[in-house]
């Protein structure tokens, strides 16, 4: 048996390979994660002030066209059952996170 010899081309140095350094939690656009969360937060949050007002009006005769209330008012519950459900997820990410044994 015979073993061959390794050429030094063959091997590159560790240094000498191209190691990128982990990302930071900002995006190509500058916007983290933290800033995202906070944006889409307050888009429900406003399409709720919206719906309230839009019942509001609606109640009191400044609007006479009853579709503008409802649409949003679905609106803002769709929204908020989405924001739900991803918090339902984060939870359950969490809480299976804290489960992993090390």
């Amino acid at each position: 048996m015979s073993v061959d010899v390794i050429s030094s081309a063959a091997v590159k140095p560790v240094a000498a390979q191209s190691m990128k350094a982990p990302s930071s939690s900002k995006s190509e656009t500058g916007v983290t994660f933290g800033q995202l969360l906070s944006n889409a937060l307050g888009d429900v949050n406003k399409l709720q002030l919206d719906a309230n007002q839009a019942s509001v009006n609606l109640a009191t005769g400044k609007v006479q066209d009853i579709s503008e209330a409802v649409i949003a008012t679905e609106k803002a519950s769709m929204a908020l059952q989405l924001t739900m459900q991803v918090r339902n997820k984060v939870i359950d990410a969490y809480q299976e996170i804290m489960r992993m044994q090390v």
